[in-house]
């Protein structure tokens, strides 16, 4: 299935073993000198394998390197070939990462690091690493490289992997320091989040002090750290932080069938992405996430990309991200799909998911916090967002210039906002009202699990504006708000400039 091709000596014979339900496969070894059969004033050593992967291989191979002692360094460089493909077939795409002695089995003990398709070469030593690896010693025994077929051509993936061990004393190890948990806050307020950046630590281009810039300017109070199957920028956001800024730690856990992002978990925390919903695996993995103190977001769960369509269900969901980077078609059938799943809920008396959006922010242009998830909660800490978040007292805006209040009251008093129930008999008047800011030319919709029931006029040029809308609980079983930039033409809607959770109504 999968063929070596050794150019230097010391590269064991081709054995291959499947291993694990999402299949992968183990090559054969590459080898080293021993300390007694290595000359004295040789500092590195070097091997290269070649080797062919043919369409429909499994989605992990894994090639052993048996690491002798004295090593302060491993070095892995890859390549492979990029032949052309007919229009509309996939061509070749490779990614790779680093597991050491410890062993590459579920649950990433032996975890050194990933970096997907976002790199050509790393290192790891014990004092530093590759941004999307982890230092530490380089100890002795059989560490892995792992390479991921993410798609192959129909003429095969060729590929080229080149492995130099450095030997002489080991660095000494940091101590990782991690970004506090609370931030200067302003007790029971509305805080504007985006929980959902890459850095240079997996397939962004941005530092995190970058990072944490445009996230001031864009006037966001909390963020979070997902790298793609990573955790190795978790150390590295403590001086991006400060009183103003929390930052949240977590991961994009990027598998074949969907991503999730483990959202403000314990430093340090890895979640392994090595398996797809058949193996019947994720929800493992999400009760890990919650464990670790996190939530769990699966991402752009109607996204067209290879592999990024959401198939493990929403049963472990925390929230859902709804609205991804800036609002496309994907979008707009994420948001309907979600409305479907509150209508399920209210029939079926279950709990309900809240939504949420962030920009996915790589790289210029891309724009940290569009949209923003706004949130209210106690405080200005990792515990009281996520709360927030879960509780789904929160709504989505496409930059901070757009605030939103929104509420639903009885004639005797009762009182709701977003996230929250209004306890009211079936047929008791409720007056909804919404009050806008920052959404100049917006429409606003009001919809409930009947569809949409009120549309406004356009918001003036001032982009300021107050809505009232009034109903019953036996009309409506929630409602929820749209804020809709003027369509270009006909009756499709608009592109979100904002939208709520609901509040629910009735005394259910």
């Amino acid at each position: 299935m999968c063929e070596d091709h050794p150019s230097e000596a010391g590269i064991g014979r081709r054995a291959v073993f499947v291993t694990g339900a999402a299949a992968a496969l183990t090559l054969g070894t590459v080898s080293f000198a021993s300390a007694e059969g290595r000359d004295r004033d040789q500092d590195r050593e070097t091997r290269t394998v070649r080797g062919t992967l043919p369409p429909g291989s499994p989605d992990f191979v894994y090639v052993p390197v048996e690491v002798p002692a004295g090593v302060r360094e491993i070095r892995v460089a890859y390549s492979y070939d990029r032949p052309p493909v007919p229009a509309g077939t996939p061509g070749n795409a490779l990614d790779i990462g680093l597991f050491d002695e410890r062993g590459t089995e579920l649950g990433g003990r032996g975890f050194r690091g990933w970096s997907g398709g976002a790199r050509t070469e790393f290192f790891v030593r014990a004092d530093e690493a590759t941004p999307g690896y982890l230092p530490g010693p380089v100890r002795e025994g059989t560490w892995h490289i792992a390479l991921g077929p993410y798609t192959v051509a129909p003429q095969g993936l060729s590929y080229e992997l080149t492995v130099t061990l450095v030997y002489g004393e080991p660095g000494r190890t940091p101590e990782p320091v991690y970004p506090p948990e609370r931030a200067r806050g302003r007790g029971r307020a509305w805080y504007r989040g985006d929980c959902h950046l890459h850095s240079w630590h997996s397939d962004g281009r941005r530092t995190p002090a970058e990072i944490a810039a445009l996230a001031r300017a864009a006037g966001l109070d909390f963020i979070n750290s997902s790298e793609h199957n990573t955790h190795s920028a978790h150390a590295h956001w403590a001086e991006a932080a400060g009183d103003d800024l929390l930052v949240m730690l977590g991961e994009e856990v990027t598998t074949r069938n969907g991503h999730v992002v483990a959202l403000g978990t314990d430093p340090g925390t890895f979640v392994d992405w090595r398996y797809r919903a058949r193996d019947d695996r994720f929800g493992r993995f999400a009760r890990q996430i919650r464990r670790a103190g996190g939530l769990v977001v699966p991402a752009h769960p109607h996204a067209t990309c290879i592999g990024c369509n959401w198939k493990f269900g929403f049963g472990e969901a925390d929230a859902v991200e709804v609205w991804n980077g800036p609002y496309t078609p994907d979008d707009e059938v994420a948001l309907a799909d979600w409305d479907g799943m509150l209508v399920a809920s209210v029939r079926e008396g279950r709990a309900w998911i809240p939504a949420m959006g962030s920009s996915d922010a790589h790289r210029d242009p891309d724009v940290v916090g569009r949209p923003q998830t706004v949130v209210l909660a106690d405080d200005l800490t990792r515990r009281a967002i996520q709360e927030g978040i879960r509780a789904g007292r929160s709504y989505v805006a496409e930059s901070a210039q757009v605030s939103l209040s929104f509420t639903a009251s009885g004639g005797r008093g009762e009182h709701a906002g977003i996230g929250e129930r209004l306890r009211v008999d079936r047929d008791a008047p409720v007056t909804v009202r919404l009050e806008v800011t920052g959404a100049p030319r917006c429409t606003v919709r009001l919809v409930t699990d009947q569809g949409v029931l009120h549309t406004s006029a356009p918001l003036p040029v001032s982009g300021s504006g107050t809505v009232e809308w009034r109903t019953t609980a036996s009309y409506a079983a929630y409602v929820r708000a749209e804020l809709r930039h003027e369509a270009a033409a006909g009756p499709v809607p608009g592109a979100l400039a904002a939208f709520t959770n609901p509040i629910f109504l009735g005394s259910r």
